[in-house]
């Protein structure tokens, strides 16, 4: 089973129009990048870096989990959880927002499966951006959430 630095550094991977992370057998996992999902990850990257200043926003962030390195599409971590890990290649525990924007390749199982895997790491919130730029929140601690805790004045509509 290949290690995730060892794949970071891998040359033939370096180029590629796509997301990589692994499942629990090493195997590596790709999802296509598109423009409309990339421009989602930048206005969400923008604000929560606007509205959360005590932290650190991070794009891609790889996370260890039980299910190999899954890679929320941005995150936001503070300063204290990220220190020991910020030159890492991963973390063994996730930021406290996941955030996954979805793609036409997605699954309602897959990523309800990923919001599982990150909860199990620490991840205090998941945050998934439809299509149309729709957020949809979720709380380790609330069921049925329709605001974030931590950045309560996130807006629940992304215009595109």
């Amino acid at each position: 089973m290949r290690k995730w630095e060892e794949i970071c550094e891998d040359p033939s991977l370096r180029d590629l129009p796509y997301k990589i992370e692994t499942n629990r057998f090493g195997q590596i996992v790709m999802s296509p990048a598109s423009n409309w999902r990339g421009g989602f990850q930048s206005d969400i990257t923008r604000k929560l870096a606007e509205l959360l200043p005590g932290g650190r926003v991070i794009t891609e962030c790889a996370v260890e989990t039980t299910d190999g390195v899954k890679v929320p599409d941005v995150c936001w971590v503070s300063k204290e959880r990220l220190e020991p890990y910020k030159r890492a290649f991963t973390m063994p525990i996730a930021p406290e927002i996941c955030v996954e924007v979805w793609s036409h390749s997605n699954s309602v199982v897959e990523m309800m499966g990923k919001m599982q895997l990150y909860f199990a790491r620490g991840a205090e919130e998941v945050w998934f951006c439809d299509e149309n730029g729709a957020i949809s929140f979720y709380r380790h601690d609330a069921a049925g959430a329709t605001e974030s805790k931590l950045c309560p004045s996130f807006p629940v509509k992304l215009e595109w």
